[in-house]
């Protein structure tokens, strides 16, 4: 129970209560009683005894103690004096830094922002106290602004400040142990390499060190032999496959001292399933589309403008990779050589394409077939290629030869006694067919009388032939006019069909050997970064 003087005694901890009442936050300040609601002399609230003083908080006690380790740690501290008692003494500064999140690499203008933690942890031998004076109080957090701490900073900083917040609090350890763990955002230069872009691999390195203090003031220890990546949030583009640390001590061309620094390499992996399917696999199926203009029949006319259609479609792709490439003259991206290989590709089929257009549309007015292209593109390439050419109709070859014999014998057969050889045209050698026999009588007395009739010219025997009317020998004449140029229309179309067929077998050449060379240069292309992925 309370003292009953008057209300002037109090419970145990209420000095300490009033002494922290300009520290807020820390514990609350005892009530006045000379105010309303206040214990002191004022109307006491329900259930509370007459002069009693109200009981402090169970954390008032601690509270009481920070406070006092708080006023005792930096009633004459400084934060601007290294903590060490030799002057000549090192701060031994232990660094680790922990990978959060690889936020983007921004490969155009060579930068890659990341989201880190940087753990610093050093002695201050100011900062030590004994537990047992301040109620085991063994750790108190303090303002990182109100100690010593070591300038730290990120030398290859793109963009931003080179040096962490310190809006972050330090963990203080009775034994003077300062634990500072603050996050930062960096973004730092990275010298891409697009060679096997989008199966690329990078090496962004990350140095920290002390900007203004060298070896002799601060040395820096490495915690652990890499990056921490415990707490990592994995990306949906990188993929990391390492990151070593490694301490190194330079001595720049500034100054004389020694300059510690810890850098961390780290190895990264592009996740190329977005490439894959946004670009990649278009530009495969748009560069065979080419292969196919070779199986396409010069007849459609559509050949060219197949070529054309697809050129055009790789210059849009091109395009859209410039957007997402560094603009870089060093080397040539995977993606923008296999466009490139792809284009000239494709230009090289146009080129052919019209020549094979030029060779399928010649005629027997304008081009002369040589002798070597008749042998090398009719005979022997078709073979090779496994060509199989219609055979020609050999009947209808040798049905001319048979036109002036069939009208002889139309023109001579007596009326009754035509036969079934009258009717098809010819001069059978049987000797008992009638008809043929009166044919051949009169044909050889016809032979006799035009031998003995010209002696120095040859006549047509159906122009001479006395017994046929001036009128039937006009029509004889027209009849054979219209058999030579018919004849001569099937020799033309037969040259036509010949230029063709080799128009066909030089598309057939190129079919195969675009399909090939599209087959291995893709191949040859697309392993390279499987190699250097092996390497690594």
């Amino acid at each position: 129970m309370p003292s009953s003087q008057g209300g002037t005694g109090a419970l145990p901890g209420a000095q300490g209560c009033r002494a922290v009442r300009a520290v807020p936050g820390l514990c609350p300040a005892p009530r006045d009683a000379g105010h309303s609601g206040r214990y002191r002399g004022g109307p006491a609230p329900h259930g509370a005894l007459p002069g009693a003083h109200p009981v402090p908080s169970a954390g008032c006690g601690g509270s009481e103690a920070e406070h006092r380790l708080y006023a005792a740690l930096f009633e004459s501290y400084n934060q601007f004096v290294r903590p060490v008692k030799n002057v000549s003494d090192p701060v031994i500064i232990q660094f680790e830094v922990s990978m959060s999140q690889l936020v983007k690499v921004d490969e155009v203008n060579q930068i890659m922002e990341t989201n880190l933690w940087l753990k610093h942890i050093w002695n201050d031998y100011k900062l030590r106290w004994n537990p047992a004076d301040y109620g085991g109080a063994e750790f108190i957090r303090v303002p990182s602004g109100q100690i010593w701490k070591p300038d730290i900073v990120l030398y290859n900083n793109a963009v931003g400040d080179f040096q962490v917040d310190d809006k972050t609090k330090a963990l203080l350890k009775y034994t003077g142990d300062v634990t500072w763990i603050p996050p930062a955002i960096f973004k730092s230069s990275c010298k891409i390499d697009v060679t096997y872009f989008p199966f690329d691999y990078q090496n962004c390195t990350m140095k920290f060190g002390s900007w203004s203090y060298d070896k002799a003031k601060i040395d820096l220890v490495l915690i652990g032999s890499t990056m921490n990546l415990k707490d990592y949030w994995e990306s949906g583009e990188w993929a990391i496959i390492k990151a070593p640390g490694y301490k190194h001590d330079i001595k720049y061309n500034c100054c004389e001292e020694i300059y510690p620094d810890i850098t961390y390499s780290l190895y990264i992996r592009r996740l190329p399933l977005f490439y894959t399917i946004n670009m990649i696999i278009p530009c495969l199926l748009i560069s065979f589309l080419t292969v196919l203009v070779f199986y396409l029949p010069s007849d459609c006319g559509e050949k060219v403008t197949l070529c054309i259609s697809v050129l055009l479609s790789l210059t849009v792709f091109l395009l859209v990779i410039t957007e997402t490439i560094p603009s870089t003259s060093l080397v040539i991206p995977l993606i923008g050589e296999y466009l490139l290989f792809t284009m000239i590709f494709v230009t090289l089929s146009i080129v052919i394409t019209v020549f094979v257009l030029n060779v399928h549309y010649r005629t027997p007015k304008t081009h002369t077939m040589p002798v070597w292209v008749r042998t090398i593109f009719l005979n022997l390439l078709p073979r090779i290629m496994f060509m199989t050419r219609p055979a020609s109709d050999e009947e209808n070859n040798q049905k001319p030869k048979s036109l002036f014999t069939s009208e002889f014998s139309n023109l001579n057969c007596i009326n009754g006694s035509e036969t079934k050889c009258c009717k098809d045209g010819f001069v059978c050698q049987d000797m008992a067919c009638s008809c043929c026999q009166y044919q051949r009588t009169k044909f050889s007395d016809f032979s006799g009388n035009l031998t003995r009739s010209s002696s120095s010219e040859s006549v047509d025997p159906m122009l001479s032939f006395s017994v046929l009317s001036p009128e039937m020998r006009d029509a004889i004449e027209s009849v054979k006019y219209i058999a030579e140029n018919m004849k001569m229309q099937n020799e033309a179309k037969e040259i036509q069909d010949d230029w063709k067929y080799v128009a066909m077998v030089i598309d057939r050449i190129f079919l195969w050997v675009f399909i090939l060379v599209c087959i291995l240069g893709t191949a040859g292309l697309f392993l390279q970064p499987l190699m250097a992925g092996d390497d690594m």
